[in-house]
């Protein structure tokens, strides 16, 4: 089928695409102006990117992650957001709504049914280019229109920090169990601590150091000194027992005392001695003078051997107080040593019982760290799940529309002449497929197959077009 052919077609059978068309627009035209009114409100709410916890102080920037804002239309056009829309502005008490759905037989909540068909009637358009969101709403009520759309937006922002604050409840809640162990777990090393404080006889403030430090540098002292003292004991032990062994050498050797550093520096030999040396000075002089037998003589001599005899008994109280100083001095230093011995054993109990107190005071504090923590976290938490802070700010509130939105009357009268004349077209080319009529010189050569060589045609008074007819249906030949 060529153009001409199609075009003959299309004049021939002009009153079925008239009438077409005519019926379409008509109806279109009849349905449009009977149609119930539909109203749109739209409620436009900002969804702010640059977020700051109230809590913390953080930056936010949680609409950097991909998918926020497609989260956020899924939310606003959820069930759980217009059930609560139909809880406040209370559309399941209405009466056409108890006969709808009386009508509609359908078990279940009639709030769960008017939720789920005001949701058909929601529309949410995010920007793509800001965090801008518009709520709109049909309804064939402008007022209830705008009503729905604005609780659209505050059963959004209710929501909103319904599912901020909720979570944030359970972690305090599972804080505060923590907080209850951790309490107990405080006490108890508390009271290990103190126990053993007081076990040990250790009452004073160990944790901070000061009973510590006094007492154990007192025991160290007192080690140190004992050391010393055990040390010069020692040092004066082998001192006594040097000269010991001196004075036994010469008991063997059958030798002088005269010469022994202990006589030598006595200061009762050394006045004997003086003594002894006047006396034996003044017996020599009697004896010039006098026999032996003179009362003088005899009294001076008698003099000499006492001296003499006190000087024997004092080097002897000298060697005796050697050998006691010897054995004095040995008994000292086994004292010494075990006092020694148990001062140490003490410093090292004393140590010990310090660094038992210490690992039980490392644990108290860390137990004690570890529940403040917990305790500024919880604080934390409570006060993010008592928040009612968002950061969706609504722009424009929904007003009731002055103009219906649907059904628009000149859209649907163009796109009925638009299908009325694409449907009547096609009904003429169903006719004219059903009914095939010769309509040109290229209509019978192509149906009988044969060369057209001239035309008869009635119209003499146009005999160009109809030359003009023959020479194009030759050339489409």
């Amino acid at each position: 089928m060529n153009f001409f052919q199609f075009n003959n077609i299309l004049r021939s059978r002009k009153s079925i695409i008239l009438s077409t068309l005519l019926i379409i627009v008509s109806m279109t035209l009849l349905i449009s102006l009977f149609l119930p009114k539909q109203y749109v409100a739209t409620t436009s709410i900002i969804i702010d990117q640059r977020s700051v916890d109230p809590v913390t102080g953080l930056s936010l920037p949680v609409l950097l992650l991909p998918g926020y804002m497609a989260t956020q239309v899924e939310v606003i056009a959820s069930h759980n957001i217009m059930r609560k829309v139909v809880d406040k502005l209370k559309l399941s008490d209405e009466p056409q709504m108890r006969e709808d759905f009386a009508k509609a037989e359908i078990t279940g909540d009639i709030k769960d049914w008017v939720a789920e068909k005001l949701l058909k009637k929601l529309d949410v358009r995010p920007s793509s280019e800001s965090s801008l969101v518009q709520i709109n709403f049909t309804a064939k009520n402008p007022r209830l229109a705008a009503s729905i759309a604005n609780a659209v937006a505050d059963a959004y922002i209710q929501t909103s920090i319904e599912l901020r604050a909720q979570p944030a409840k359970l972690t305090a809640d599972w804080f505060d169990m923590q907080m209850v162990t951790l309490r107990e777990r405080l006490e108890n090393a508390q009271s290990v601590l103190s126990t053993y404080q007081k076990q040990q006889g250790i009452i004073e403030g160990v944790i901070k150091g000061d009973d510590r430090f006094d007492r154990f540098d007192i025991e160290k002292t007192r080690l140190a000194d004992l050391s010393k003292q055990l040390v010069e004991s020692q040092a004066r032990t082998n001192e006594l027992q040097a000269r010991k062994d001196l004075l036994v050498e010469t008991l063997e050797k059958n030798g002088s005392y005269e010469s022994l550093q202990e006589v030598l520096s006595s200061p009762l030999i050394q006045s004997l001695k003086t003594e002894l040396a006047r006396s034996g000075a003044r017996l020599a002089d009697l004896s010039q003078k006098f026999k032996k037998g003179n009362p003088q003589y005899r009294q001076a001599e008698a003099q000499v051997t006492s001296l003499q005899k006190e000087i024997k008994e004092a080097i002897t109280m000298v060697l005796i107080s050697i050998d006691t100083a010897v054995s004095s001095s040995k008994r000292r230093d086994v004292m010494l040593t075990k006092a020694l011995a148990e001062q140490k054993e003490k410093v090292m109990e004393l140590k010990k019982k310090y660094d038992q107190i210490s690992v039980l005071s490392r644990e108290v504090e860390n137990v004690r760290k570890e529940y403040d923590d917990v305790a500024h976290r919880t604080v934390q938490t409570r006060m993010e799940s008592e928040m009612s802070h968002t950061d969706i700010s609504i722009l424009n509130r929904a007003l009731p529309p002055q103009k219906p939105a649907k059904p628009k009357v000149l859209l649907n009268m163009v796109l009925a002449i638009f299908l009325g004349s694409l449907l009547g077209v096609g009904l003429v080319l169903l006719v004219e497929l059903m009914n095939r009529r010769v309509r040109s010189a290229f209509d019978v050569s192509e149906i009988l197959s044969v060369p057209v060589y001239g035309v008869v045609s009635s119209l003499a008074a146009k005999p160009k077009r109809m030359s003009l007819l023959f020479d194009l249906s030759r050339r489409w030949r």
